[in-house]
């Protein structure tokens, strides 16, 4: 094969930019969309050719086995493992048996066979001399296909510069991926615009500017992503009856305003935090909707700005389209911001939850307390949002006091969509990993999914972004067993009800002015009727959003302290109220379509 085109005689460069799997099928890589659209308006000569495999494999696996593998990090990563190391096969195929459980949807043999089968010839199809390097965006789920990617095209045209980027090479993670796989020829850690521009300029034989290397300051200067490669693909891939709707991520910010969460490491290629207007996000977003005929967004921050993001929901809301959305979201969003949120098309959100108990969240640095939690929860339930969120088990150090507490308030959550139940992890660079002995840790290891699929002598190369610790495992396993079996059980009892549990909830009320009906389905699928009337309904009402008790005495004078802490209490004691001091929440929504 003839050597790689740096730069043609017009001074044209075409950078290959790869997404290997297992982004989610139905999104365009975001990070080829923006670089691609960001060298082309900084430099005319830059061609770049943004390919997306991962459609094949999921065409070939099929979208719906193809989904439930790209759920599953360590699944992901066990499939392309024997592609990179064969002799780490049978120990990666024991790792992904365990993972799928009881009823395994694949066969390891085979699929490991199919993506080799389609890594050969999908790397036999491309004009790799052309291309004046190969680079690949490395995040979550993509690193070993990626590696096994990276070396099949050395194998092929050894002269082609191969560059990895994105968040799994942010920090010491990058340099050591190059240390470990000599295939690497370059490693952009950090934003990869700027520094991706200076690199082609470099290769193409012209100096960049240094500014070239810093990170951008202003998101406004950014083109919006150029997803075309995508969509031709898709079509070249399933034809023209899609199986599918496509999803457009896009970008409001970069970084996280809050970055205190002390188990977070999702920040280390970002340095400070930096948003877009509404209006033009809002451009942006209309734009991208009438180019692609897509009306489904996804919004890939860390967290939406909270300045901006109402506006533009404000700004949809407006314009009066079907748009829908998915964001991350921080509990600390009021009901009626979520409202307008919801009328602008947010749709789905996923929301920093991580824990029930406040001494765990103080320790957390979550910045929100238990009440804040359920207020979201309910929020979302009453404004049609569906609200995905995670309950983070086996955090260091936790107490048999935060525990306990844990399942009291699970007691409570019930008649709201569940939440998801994750191991604490060790991320590498979170504040967690910087101040391990704060922590009860004793010492930090390489995490033992990673033993599976990695040969000892290069696994002892490389700084990994998840790891594990050493420091009461076992206890702490056996300790959060309670709330993982509650969470089950919830998460199963929602299940059968499917969507009747959304639009019917499982605690609502229907006023009738001068009194309240009350619905409650309890854990163990009795029905409870509850009529409150006069100046116990009004009390109830007052309740909707969070209120502390000397609110409701002076709202309600008549009220003397003790009757109304006795009322109080025994609306908590049939959890139709949640109280945490002396402040409280009603926790019935309206009755919905039903």
């Amino acid at each position: 094969m003839a050597a790689p085109r740096q730069a043609d005689s017009a001074g044209r460069f075409r950078p290959a930019l790869i997404a290997m799997p297992w982004p989610l099928y139905h999104r365009p890589s975001i990070q080829l969309g923006a670089l691609s659209a960001y060298l082309r308006q900084q430099d005319g000569a830059m061609e770049p050719v943004a390919l997306h495999p991962y459609l094949e494999v999921a065409r070939l696996l099929g979208p719906a086995t193809y989904h439930r593998v790209s759920q599953n990090l360590w699944l992901c990563e066990a499939l392309y493992a024997p592609l990179l190391f064969p002799e780490m096969h049978d120990d990666a195929a024991r790792l992904a048996k365990k993972l799928m459980g009881r009823q395994p949807f694949l066969d390891f043999d085979r699929t490991v066979a199919l993506l080799r089968d389609h890594l050969v010839g999908w790397v036999d199809r491309q004009p790799w001399q052309t291309f004046g390097l190969a680079g690949f965006s490395v995040c979550f789920h993509q690193l070993f296909a990626s590696l096994a990617a990276a070396r099949a095209v050395k194998a092929v045209c050894p002269e082609l510069p191969v560059v990895f980027g994105g968040s799994s090479c942010a920090d010491e993670a990058g340099e050591s991926l190059a240390r470990a796989f000599p295939f690497i020829d370059h490693i952009i850690a950090g934003e990869g615009e700027a520094p991706l521009l200076a690199l082609c300029r470099q290769l193409a034989g012209r100096p960049a500017a240094e500014s070239e290397a810093a990170q951008l300051h202003d998101l406004a200067a950014l083109p919006m992503p150029d997803y075309a490669a995508y969509f031709t693909e898709m079509a070249a891939t399933f034809g023209p009856g899609l199986p599918f709707l496509p999803e457009l991520p896009v970008e409001f910010s970069r970084g996280c305003w809050w970055n205190r969460c002390t188990f977070c490491n999702l920040n280390l290629q970002w340095c400070g935090y930096r948003a877009k207007k509404a209006a033009a996000m809002a451009t942006e977003v209309r734009t991208l909707a009438e180019r692609h005929n897509v009306a489904d967004f996804a919004f890939t921050d860390n967290v939406l700005p909270p300045k901006e993001a109402p506006r533009f929901f404000e700004i949809m809301r407006e314009a009066g389209s079907d748009l829908r959305f998915f964001a991350e979201i921080r509990a600390n969003l009021r009901s009626a911001e979520l409202a307008t949120m919801r009328q602008g098309g947010l749709t789905v959100v996923q929301a920093g939850i991580e824990a029930l108990s406040d001494s765990l969240l103080r320790r957390m640095e979550k910045g929100a307390t238990v009440m804040d939690n359920l207020a979201l929860m309910k929020a979302c339930l009453s404004h049609g949002i569906r609200l995905e969120g995670n309950l983070i088990t086996e955090f260091p150090g936790a107490t048999t006091a935060e525990v306990e507490e844990t399942l009291a308030v699970l007691d409570f959550l019930w008649p709201f969509p569940p939440l998801t139940t994750a191991a604490f992890f060790l991320g590498h660079g979170s504040p967690v990993a910087a101040a391990p002995s704060d922590y009860g840790i004793a010492a930090v290891t390489s995490h033992p999914h990673y033993r599976q699929l990695i040969p000892k002598a290069v696994l002892g190369q490389l700084t990994l972004l998840i790891g594990e610790y050493r420091g009461n495992r076992s206890q702490a396993r056996k300790l959060w067993a309670p709330v993982v079996r509650k969470v089950a059980a919830w998460q199963r009892f929602h299940a059968k009800r499917g969507e009747s549990a959304v639009t019917r909830p499982l605690l609502n009320l229907r006023d009738g002015g001068t009194f309240l009906l009350i619905r409650q389905e309890t854990p163990d699928g009795q029905v409870l009727h509850h009529r409150l009337k006069g100046t116990s309904r009004a009390l109830y009402l007052a309740c909707n959003e969070v209120v502390d008790r000397r609110a409701l005495l002076e709202r309600f004078p008549r009220v003397t302290e003790n009757n109304l802490i006795a009322f109080l209490d025994e609306l908590v004691a049939k959890r139709l109220l949640f109280a945490q001091g002396d402040r409280y929440l009603a926790l019935a929504v309206r009755a919905g379509n039903e």
